[in-house]
């Protein structure tokens, strides 16, 4: 009789148990990216309604794919296991090619059309390096922080912080850089032409991808590929995990269809700038006497309501996609751990007050920066792609003194 009580009790409790324990997590998401979507377009307009479920798609795609720069590069500074960047420059030539008539273009949907184009300079040089120290201490760059987030990494929201504050820290200090030495922007196709700058991009993309390949083979004798554990079939569309080809052509596609809706490409880290500069404006400090908020974008981006900025709103919604994909993954049928140790809190914050003014100073992140400014044929992305780089080869010597392990 005990034990057919006992296993009475266990058939109740097993049949008022949730069927999915992740299944509130997914109706949140979807409320959420739903009902924003919504209302961005009676707020604001469609395009801003598109943009924030494309920024959802970018979330959900990073976190499926496990598409992450830092890790990409640090696996290859550590074990020379290239297939991360490999599928990075593999990501930059379709877009590539996708940006190209849009920027030849210079217009679409009445909207003018225009890629991500700077001067290369101190600024750039000292802001991507001390970014690639950054995303090695903050174990994440500025779309792996929010997806890490997403995902239910507790230590991204330490990162996050550090970025906010760092990034304010910068724009206060904006008018000293801007005055640094630089060079006059050089886009390739502005200077040799669609062909020839787009021949030109090929080429540099291909000589990483050769480099790449060679030191990988030299240390190995032949190309390591991360095999794919997937028992979910068919289900794997939305369960993951996916190739990291299929991510870098999805999110190729996705930063090619916010140029098109918006006019420039995917970016990060002005919003977080944007949400800093409200922040600081709580405890009576103006922001708007600082030169990097002297340009009237930038001022009425300050003035308007959160949900006008496009980088924003993009930002929540990639959040919140890599919430609703983490979820069909099941990896919230474990709770977060949110116990860290010390010293991997102190680096996180520290990685993101780095990334944070970094970004700031080299005109944007691994995706604005990196991705945009070499999709946009400019060689402000490449001079971000090289110094950054260099800067990950220290942090990623500094990630045992936070704790990480490599």
């Amino acid at each position: 009789m005990e034990m057919t009580a006992q296993q009475d009790v266990r058939a109740k409790q097993a049949a008022n148990a949730p069927k999915n324990p992740t299944a509130w997590i997914i109706a949140v998401s979807c409320f959420v990216l739903i009902g924003g979507a919504l209302f961005l377009y009676s707020r604001v307009s469609w395009q801003q309604a598109m943009l924030y479920l494309l920024g959802a798609l970018g979330g959900f795609v990073l976190y499926q794919a496990h598409f992450g720069f830092t890790s990409a590069w640090r696996k290859f500074i550590l074990y020379r296991q290239g297939e991360g960047i490999r599928a990075q420059m593999i990501m930059m030539a379709v877009a590539s090619a996708l940006f190209l008539p849009l920027l030849l273009k210079g217009s679409a949907f009445g909207h003018p059309v225009s890629g991500y184009v700077f001067g290369v300079g101190v600024s750039v040089i000292v802001g991507a390096f001390l970014f690639g120290i950054g995303m090695q201490l903050g174990d994440g760059c500025a779309s792996g922080t929010l997806y890490h987030i997403g995902g239910g990494d507790a230590n991204g929201i330490v990162t996050l912080i550090g970025f906010i504050a760092g990034s304010v820290i910068a724009t206060a200090h904006f008018d000293v850089w801007a005055q640094m030495p630089q060079w006059e922007p050089f886009s390739f196709i502005v200077q040799f032409g669609a062909l020839g700058g787009f021949g030109c991009q090929l080429v540099l993309l291909g000589a990483v991808y050769y480099i790449v390949t060679v030191m990988e083979k030299r240390r190995h004798g032949k190309l390591m590929t991360m095999p794919l554990a997937n028992r979910n079939g068919w289900k794997a569309m939305y369960k993951g995990p996916w190739p990291l080809l299929a991510g870098a052509l999805l999110l190729a596609l996705v930063n090619a269809l916010v140029l098109l809706i918006s006019g420039k490409p995917w970016g990060i880290t002005s919003a977080f700038a944007l949400w800093g500069a409200k922040a600081v404006q709580l405890f009576g400090i103006d922001p708007t006497a600082w030169t990097y908020w002297q340009d009237e974008a930038k001022r009425q981006a300050l003035a308007n309501p959160l949900y006008y900025d496009t980088t924003a709103v993009m930002d929540i919604s990639l959040m919140f996609g890599a919430l609703l994909a983490a979820a069909l993954a099941g990896r919230y049928a474990k709770p977060v751990q949110w116990k860290r140790p010390t010293r991997m809190t102190i680096g996180a914050l520290i990685g993101g007050l780095m990334m944070g003014y970094g970004a700031r100073l080299a005109f944007g992140c691994n995706i604005g920066a990196y991705f945009g400014g070499i999709a946009s044929f400019s060689a402000h992305g490449w001079a971000w792609f090289v110094f950054a780089f260099l800067g990950s080869l220290i942090g990623v010597k500094l990630r045992p003194y936070c704790a990480y392990k490599n």
